[in-house]
């Protein structure tokens, strides 16, 4: 039994402790936010906050996650009212949508550390979180706009 933090309230759940994070979310406690695409890490879809830290929950151990702050898109904003999402919405950055939540915790967490982020900083931020509609001038836009 492990018991999480996530979008600030406790969960109490009965999994083995090598369950990926990404599969307690979804399947155990129905945050379905999160998605699920490669698997392996590579993507990001599945992109999370850790202690305030991007993490892909597809690769990280629930048992890893115990007595850290977990924070999902559910848990960013109740109403869409978080500066990302505002900012995804004024400019219209999703096309079919799948990555985007990953997209917006990729930049949540790069925001909340470096407010001014240079082109560099986004690309070392955003690396790897990969948008197959091909988006990301839209992406970073949006990113300085905050």
């Amino acid at each position: 039994m492990f018991s999480l933090t996530v979008n600030g309230k406790s969960h109490q759940v009965d999994v083995e402790p090598e369950m990926p994070l990404l599969w307690v979310l979804r399947d155990i406690i129905g945050l379905t936010g999160t998605k699920y695409a490669c698997g392996i890490s590579q993507c990001g879809a599945c992109t999370v906050h850790v202690d305030g830290e991007a993490v892909r929950s597809c690769v990280m151990p629930v048992s890893a996650a115990v007595g850290k702050r977990i924070t999902t898109i559910e848990g960013l904003s109740t109403d869409s009212s978080h500066p990302v999402q505002r900012a995804w919405i004024e400019l219209d950055v999703p096309q079919c949508g799948y990555c985007q939540s990953g997209q917006i915790m990729a930049a949540a967490a790069l925001l909340a550390k470096t407010p001014k982020p240079t082109d560099a900083d986004i690309d070392r931020a955003m690396s790897g979180v990969l948008c197959r509609c091909g988006t990301y001038l839209r992406i970073r836009a949006a990113i300085k706009k905050w």
